[in-house]
């Protein structure tokens, strides 16, 4: 079976691709015999029909050209090729208001609402609902904290020209700010096949919401807490269904497990900081290998 690695253009500019993950990803599958090509989504030059399995792996610009990845899916789905995660995971992925879903599913979430596109900005009643005084505003379709913003009452009218322009664009979400970023960090649990394989901690900087290291964020493995790993297998059993990874990003409030992320398209594995994570993650790959036909797209 021939494999696609999905990755993004500028993949090469965080230095040799050795030292990346997806390098080290590669090379450890290529080691176990697997036949796979390190592939941009976005180039016209890449013959797609030439795979029989495309594996969504860092295509960390969808959200920068999301109409072209759309149109991209469209394109991988008419020709047939099977990908994992499977693109119907993709779509209901790539958007934000799937954890509204995850929500009335019944499921733990960090509370959101809606900022539809067009509408008008009046941050003031989610301070109240959400009993917090900063909100956290992001967009529906983001990543990296792209476009992600910090708002305090008394900063509302300041930023409300911004929101306004930001709005006419597309759909924001409102979240009350989570002091256990600060006061914890945010929880991340992996997960292969369905399977758990190792967990983290993220820690933000001093004074900062944003956990990624490259806001000055620092990670911390851990092992998994009993009670927060059956919460996070929940979510990956009701909603992970059939995919190669899911990560399940969220905070600990009380003894619940609230939802921030549920990442099936491109997430970091972290998969240097436990001795296990490369083989889990192959043997998770051959399992779907040989379950699914591969004339399934």
């Amino acid at each position: 079976m021939k494999l696609a690695l999905v990755t993004y253009e500028a993949i090469h500019s965080y230095g040799a691709l050795s030292g990346s993950e997806d390098g080290v990803l590669m090379d450890y599958l290529t080691s176990k015999g697997i036949d796979i090509t390190l592939e941009d989504w976005h180039d016209p030059a890449v013959n797609w029909a030439q795979y029989d399995l495309a594996v969504f792996k860092s295509p960390w610009d969808y959200f920068d050209k999301f109409p072209e990845f759309c149109a991209w899916l469209d394109r991988m789905e008419a020709l047939g090729i099977r990908t994992l995660n499977p693109i119907s995971t993709i779509r209901w992925n790539a958007d934000k208001h799937y954890l509204l879903e995850v929500e009335k599913a019944g499921l733990p979430i960090v509370p959101t609402a809606l900022l539809k596109r067009g509408t008008a900005v009046a941050l003031e009643p989610y301070f109240s609902q959400f009993q917090t005084d900063k909100l956290i505003i992001k967009p529906c379709v983001s990543g990296g904290a792209k476009n992600t913003f910090i708002v305090s009452m008394s900063e509302v009218e300041e930023v409300k020209p911004k929101l306004e322009e930001l709005l006419r664009a597309e759909d924001y979400l409102a979240q009350p700010f989570m002091p256990q970023i600060q006061d914890e960090g945010e929880w991340s649990f992996l997960f292969f096949n369905g399977q758990y394989s190792h967990c983290l901690l993220k820690s933000a900087k001093d004074g900062d919401f944003r956990v990624q290291h490259f806001f000055g964020g620092t990670i911390h493995p851990q092992e998994a807490p009993a009670n927060l790993l059956a919460q996070a297998q929940t979510m990956v059993n009701q909603f992970a269904e059939g995919c190669l990874y899911a990560r399940v990003d969220g905070v600990v409030v009380g003894e619940e497990l609230q939802l921030m992320e549920l990442e099936l398209i491109e997430p970091f594995l972290y998969l240097h900081t436990h001795p296990d994570a490369l083989e889990n993650y192959y043997q998770a790959l051959v399992q779907l290998m040989e379950e699914v036909p591969s004339s399934v797209s």
